[in-house]
């Protein structure tokens, strides 16, 4: 603390009270001398933080855009790769699939049946007239599986943020959804068709290896159940050809 002229020696305490005895009454002078001290730290409070050392090409400032070179920009062979063969999966998944589940549905159970009692009912009734599936409008053969597949992939979405499972999802769920319109396209007339369906139609892989029919073996011989299409259909299943007047309905 510095010491100003007036203050050149010490006083003998902060409050000096002096009275004068020939005053009356007494005068008080209060003296009052103030500092201010900084806080000594503690060494033991101290942290070193180490210093971090940079490139020259890793600092980035406002004025100066990041290397247009830069190996983080591009894209590898993984990044490329991945979801595509994800995406693979998700289709032959979505093929095999509803494939089996078609094929099930077709052969076993009734209206009685647990879970799937409605779809086996709503599949005889395709089966009655499966003409009724090319005459659908594209919207309104798809939008009952468009409003069910979207409770699963719209959690998906918001869960995960892989785009190796987006991938997959997308294909698999897709496909799914639009497996009521290439089912439309089995009951067309391949005149009618594009040609690339055409072509996926005729490589019919599951039936030229008898797919199928090797699942109906081994479930006749484990479990002792018939698939329907080892005997006869009953009218119930049997297919209604198109009158004149539906057909000129249409």
């Amino acid at each position: 603390m510095s010491v100003f002229p007036q203050h050149k020696y010490p006083l003998r305490s902060l409050n000096h009270i002096h009275s004068c005895p020939r005053c009356c009454p007494v005068d008080v002078l209060r003296v009052t001398c103030s500092a201010t001290t900084k806080p000594r730290l503690n060494q033991s409070q101290l942290v070193v933080e180490p210093r971090i050392e940079m490139s020259p090409d890793q600092l980035v400032s406002p004025a100066s855009p990041p290397l247009l070179n830069d190996p983080s920009l591009q894209s590898t062979l993984s990044h490329r790769l991945e979801p595509v063969l994800a995406g693979y999966v998700g289709y032959v998944r979505a093929d095999l699939g509803s494939g089996v589940y078609h094929w099930g549905i077709d052969n076993y159970g009734d209206a009685s049946t647990p879970v799937f009692g409605a779809q086996i009912e709503t599949f005889r009734g395709h089966h009655k007239w499966p003409w009724t599936i090319t005459r659908r409008q594209f919207a309104n053969n798809l939008h009952a599986l468009v409003r069910a597949l979207t409770f699963s992939v719209l959690p998906t979405d918001l869960l995960c943020n892989n785009p190796i499972i987006h991938g997959f999802v997308a294909l698999c769920l897709g496909c799914i959804m639009f497996s009521q319109q290439f089912h439309a396209w089995a009951h067309g007339t391949k005149g009618k068709l594009p040609p690339l369906v055409v072509a996926l139609q005729d490589v019919a892989l599951l039936d030229q290896h008898k797919v199928f029919e090797a699942l109906e073996m081994v479930l006749f011989f484990k479990l002792g159940v018939r698939p329907r299409s080892w005997s006869e259909p009953s009218a119930e299943w049997t297919e209604d050809t198109e009158t004149a007047s539906q057909v000129a309905v249409q």
